[in-house]
């Protein structure tokens, strides 16, 4: 990390951030006019505006006449032509200087998210509003280093040659990460060679290495989603041992061959053989409770997601962290940043996320729901004239509503539904603050995999092909997001007909799940091939009449017997006792499902 400058003030830089967030929450309606504008008078030659009739204008009322509101197919084709070569402005004005490949999926492939080089510099800019906020909650952490678990995914090229990666991997890969200025709150255990290596063994081995190397040192700690920081805690336990014996020797273990990596690790390791014993004396113990203030006792809080699917993992990591806060800081996707947490300490379930007009131009679709919050969505996939002029600008939504989010960014997307439902909770100012609903449509997920309902009914059209020739097919089935075992896996519930009298062999069904995983998206079988954050798929087999069963339990808490449907996914823990009490016979996937980087349409075409 760079020196300090001779004149740097962490109070007055600090102040400077916390007076922006007042700025802009306070006259949040003329920044969004004047966003808008800019993005409009920026790209007011680009084809998609002028098809629509968009003529240079750039004032609101306009802009929501002539625009549609739209989904990632409608912009499909003019993705593509950019992805294949086309550099003529047809969304944006600016190049697109590379495709940010989202966790959400079309057509079972990645989403490519049109960027341009000066978004860097906003997602930077959101970044830097967060220690300063958090600053005003946990004073002093400027004093220690953050132990952050980062790591780059796999990218790809277009055929049009453009690079198409996840944001986080754009973000690393930049000046912006890589040659950051002096930032006490950026001072992390990582080396950047560590963060940068693309095998994710010798990362992580590597980072874990260097952040128990500066223990005393590490106030907080972190990684972007609670699954990866479960993660890197199930790596611990089966690697500490081969960890302790490079701390007291003063040596990297051989495994780590990445040269780069080897001398940056070898910057900070010294032997230390008594915070080897230490390390020894508290991974030997029959409980990991409380491993992370064991090994890290100046540690103040944990730096993950938790909202969403990702509140699965609470138990677990209040287990693993003896109760520390758990701390979301910030709201974004590929599409763009969004906002941040100005109440970071509030508990897991109270997050809300105030949005930053500056990011992008915001609008918000209401969302209904018949019967109540456990009731689905009922967002169609397009909107009427009618529904389109239901949307509402940043300052009008209304508390306890739940809206749809769509934004408008400076990359070319116009009037976009990125998918995600938020429930406003408050207002900062004139900035409504958000707490995160969920994803629309999405029935499992583990990591950064989401997979609806679908895609998982055609994966198991696909499967039960296999029960055919034993005259058997599947009555019932649902799903369950299965997050005990490290990596979490999906887990299918099947009850059977049968009408043959032929015995089904075990690998029948073994090629079941292999069929399903194949079936699924690529963001599903990239984290079972090559990130290792999700585990092979299992189908448990249950007894007859078990969705009766299950039946006559949500009958038996209030449900129609008139609208009931199977559920697809379940999440509430008496039903997913109620099905394993009922299981006869489980079976995992033998292998991993193929998966390559980039689009399966571009593999012949580079």
């Amino acid at each position: 990390m760079p020196e300090a400058p001779r004149d740097y003030n962490l109070v007055e830089q600090n102040e400077k951030i916390l007076d922006f967030i007042e700025d802009v929450t306070a006259n949040a309606d003329q920044v969004q006019k004047r966003v808008l504008s800019e993005i409009l008078s920026n790209n007011a030659n680009v084809e998609y505006l002028k098809r629509h009739g968009l003529h240079g204008q750039t004032d609101r009322e306009t802009f929501k006449k002539l625009l549609p509101v739209i989904t990632y197919e409608d912009i499909q084709p003019d993705i593509n032509r950019i992805a294949n070569g086309d550099t003529s402005p047809i969304l944006c004005s600016k190049p697109i200087s590379e495709f940010l490949t989202s966790s959400g999926t079309s057509g079972g492939e990645r989403k490519l998210m049109p960027t341009i080089e000066e978004d860097l510099g906003r997602r930077s800019s959101l970044y830097g509003l967060l220690m300063p906020v958090m600053s005003l909650f946990v004073p002093g952490l400027e004093k220690g280093k953050g132990m952050y678990l980062m790591f780059i995914k796999s990218e790809a090229k277009t055929p049009g040659g453009i690079v198409a990666r996840p944001v986080l991997t754009s973000y690393y890969k930049s000046s912006y990460f890589k040659d950051r200025p002096y930032d006490p709150y950026t001072n992390y255990t990582s080396p950047n060679e560590t963060v940068l290596c693309p095998d994710s063994y010798q990362s992580m081995y590597s980072q874990l290495l260097c952040g128990l190397c500066q223990n005393k040192e590490v106030f907080r700690v972190g990684a972007v989603f609670a699954s990866g920081f479960i993660r890197a805690i199930r790596f611990l336990e089966k690697h500490w041992s081969l960890l302790c014996n490079d701390i007291r020797t003063g040596t990297i273990n051989s495994q780590i061959t990445d040269t780069s990596v080897r001398e940056a690790v070898m910057n900070i390791l010294k032997p230390d053989p008594k915070l080897a014993d230490l390390i020894h004396t508290e991974c030997s113990k029959s409980s990991w409770q409380g491993i992370i203030t064991r090994l890290w006792p100046n540690t103040k809080y944990v730096d993950v997601i938790v909202t969403g699917t990702m509140s699965q993992y609470i138990p677990t990591l209040d287990y693993y962290s003896n109760g520390l806060p758990l701390v979301c800081t910030m709201y974004a996707s590929s599409e763009c940043y969004f906002g941040v947490n100005l109440n970071p300490l509030c508990k897991p379930s109270e997050v809300s996320y105030t949005l930053i007009p500056t990011m992008c131009y915001f609008e918000f679709l209401p969302v209904n729901r018949s019967n109540g919050v456990n009731d689905p969505l009922h967002t169609p996939r397009s909107l009427n004239e009618k529904q389109q002029q239901e949307l509402v600008d940043l300052v009008d939504v209304k508390l306890g509503q739940e809206y749809e989010l769509v934004v408008t960014t400076y990359a070319g997307l116009y009037r976009y539904r990125v998918g995600d439902v938020l429930r406003v909770a408050g207002f900062k100012n004139k900035a409504p603050q958000f707490n995160f609903v969920c994803r629309k449509n999405v029935v499992l997920s583990i990591d950064s995999d989401k997979t609806d309902e679908v895609e998982l009914q055609n994966a198991m059209k696909n499967a039960v092909t296999h029960l055919v020739p034993f005259d058997a097919s599947v009555s019932d089935y649902t799903s369950y997001a299965d997050t005990t075992t490290i990596p979490g896996h999906y887990v299918l519930y099947w009850e059977l007909a049968l009408k043959g009298s032929t015995p089904i062999p075990p690998c029948v069904f073994e090629d079941c799940c292999f069929t399903i995983e194949e079936s699924l998206n690529s963001v599903y079988r990239q984290g079972r091939v090559s990130d290792k954050s999700i585990g092979p798929l299992e189908i448990k087999i249950v007894e007859q009449g078990t969705f009766d069963k299950l039946m006559d339990y949500a009958i038996s808490l209030g449900a129609s017997i008139n609208q009931y449907k199977t559920p697809r996914c379940v999440k509430f823990a008496p039903v997913v006792e109620l099905l394993n009490s009922r299981v006869v016979e489980k079976y995992f996937s033998p292998k991993c499902p193929k998966w390559v980087s980039g689009h399966k349409q571009w593999i012949n075409q580079n």
